[in-house]
């Protein structure tokens, strides 16, 4: 992939949508590996490497192998922003080669979500909320929280990928913008997902004992 890294010289005055759309035209035709993703995006562009990652996951599509690698890469951007650390992936994770041609429709039809945020995000918004140590790490461990939710064995469950996705794209953009609101939003979004999951497990549950008494009654 060639290109400058989003952030570099001469993209500061490119909007957040416009870095993106910019990746994920320059992606290779056939193959790209996570490594790849994150060279050109750099441990300065970690939080829109994020939201590159959250958008295949915004849309009803299903790209083999993607929800495991973007979830864990994610997670791992989430840990290293709460350590303040740069970015580790094993090699393995790394090296994870993912068909970039199948992702670029889910890629490009996730894109309308960072748009329509763009709209209405509005930077230093309820800034008490991104500001401080405090809410530093307490936002960076929801991010975290967001992205184990994201992993979560849901995947068949309607819904279960896109609500931690959207929270991890409103923490990505509120963290970027500095824009407190987006972060409000986001802590919303993670809690109705975990609201959502409760109630799956829990019916799920109930469902097993029924069936468990209709059988051993």
């Amino acid at each position: 992939m060639e290109g400058n890294p989003p952030g570099g010289h001469g993209q500061d005055e490119l909007s957040l949508g416009e870095q993106l759309a910019g990746v994920i035209e320059r992606l290779p035709p056939d193959r790209v590996t996570l490594g790849e993703l994150l060279d050109v995006f750099g441990d300065e562009g970690l939080l829109l490497l994020s939201m590159l990652l959250t958008l295949v996951f915004l849309i009803p599509v299903s790209i083999p192998g993607v929800s495991t690698v973007f979830g864990a890469a994610i997670l791992l951007v989430g840990i290293s922003r709460v350590l303040g650390r740069p970015l580790w992936l094993p090699t393995k994770l790394r090296n994870r080669s993912l068909p970039a041609d199948k992702l670029r429709p889910g890629l490009d039809g996730g894109m309308k979500w960072v748009r329509r945020l763009e709209k209405i995000s509005r930077p230093r918004r309820l800034a008490w909320f991104v500001d401080g140590r405090a809410m530093d790490l307490f936002n960076n461990l929801a991010f975290v929280f967001a992205a184990l939710l994201l992993m979560a064995p849901f995947g068949f469950v309607p819904f279960s990928n896109t609500l931690p996705a959207l929270a991890l794209l409103l923490y990505a953009v509120g963290f970027v913008q500095r824009d407190g609101g987006a972060v409000l939003f986001g802590h919303l979004a993670a809690i109705g997902t975990t609201i959502y999951f409760t109630v799956l497990i829990a019916g799920g549950g109930y469902a097993a004992i029924e069936v468990f008494k209709r059988f051993t009654g």
